[in-house]
């Protein structure tokens, strides 16, 4: 073969290759701009609402619930009625553009955005548990959406992680009606009784991840449950957390665990 026709060819592949490339390459997941090939570009990622940094107290969280606080470690929710779960972390907290994140995942299936939130949830890990439980779904609600997305979040946690995925120890035994769509004063009454866990947790410290936290009624629920079956200790790890001032906005319409 010619050398030079050789070259020219060469060249020619390389230039289709690289234009290929520009057009399959991964654009930001919530502005569509490009992204350098990591799911948010550069503004967007800046624009993530970290929970930390809205504390006050340079970043004091109820050590319980991981809510904002002035004084000392505990909320006065917290102390007054403790919850079956023993402590909540969370790297975000439900507003923009993390909120949009977990919609798109949800309802859209954005699957591609699991990672993300999971690996998040991964580099502010502030415990190191035995056993990760993704929040079950019901069945009927498993087969309206086609995942879970709690479980494709927890993926992710517990590859980054090294901590036993365990996918399967808790059921969701009621398809209750969607607490985003309940008054807050009703949401632990639809959530009772509702799951039911078949593994044995004896002594052990287990996690719950989820997507969303508001109230907390679901995450309550579950976790009574799982020290039911022998657990030492619950801790929820939420990739976002809602705060105060955004739920009293629209107290029917929050999202919750």
């Amino acid at each position: 073969m010619n050398p030079r026709l050789s070259n020219f060819t060469s060249r020619i592949l390389a230039q289709c290759v690289h234009f290929a490339q520009q057009l399959v390459a991964p654009s930001c997941l919530l502005c569509a701009g490009p992204s350098a090939g990591a799911l948010l570009c550069k503004p967007c990622e800046d624009d993530l609402p970290h929970l930390l940094p809205v504390a006050p107290a340079h970043g004091a969280l109820c050590d319980t619930c991981a809510l904002p606080i002035t004084a000392g470690t505990r909320c006065g929710a917290c102390l007054a009625n403790p919850p079956a779960y023993d402590h909540v972390c969370a790297p975000f907290t439900y507003a923009f553009p993390a909120d949009a994140l977990v919609r798109a995942l949800k309802y859209r299936n954005g699957l591609a955005i699991a990672p993300l939130l999971g690996n998040a949830i991964a580099d502010t890990l502030d415990v190191r548990p035995d056993v990760i439980i993704p929040m079950p779904l019901a069945d009927a609600r498993l087969r309206e959406r086609g995942f879970n997305q709690a479980q494709e979040i927890a993926r992710h946690v517990a590859r980054r992680s090294g901590i036993r995925l365990a996918p399967r120890a808790c059921r969701k035994v009621r398809d209750t009606a969607p607490q985003a769509a309940l008054p807050w004063k009703e949401r632990a009454k639809n959530v009772r009784k509702a799951f039911v866990c078949d593994e044995d947790f004896t002594g052990l410290h287990v996690t719950v991840v989820d997507d969303v936290m508001t109230t907390g009624a679901t995450l309550n629920e579950i976790a009574r449950n799982i020290k039911q079956a022998g657990a030492a200790r619950v801790t929820g790890l939420i990739a976002t957390r809602t705060l105060p001032g955004a739920f009293r906005k629209n107290r029917t319409h929050a999202p919750d665990v």
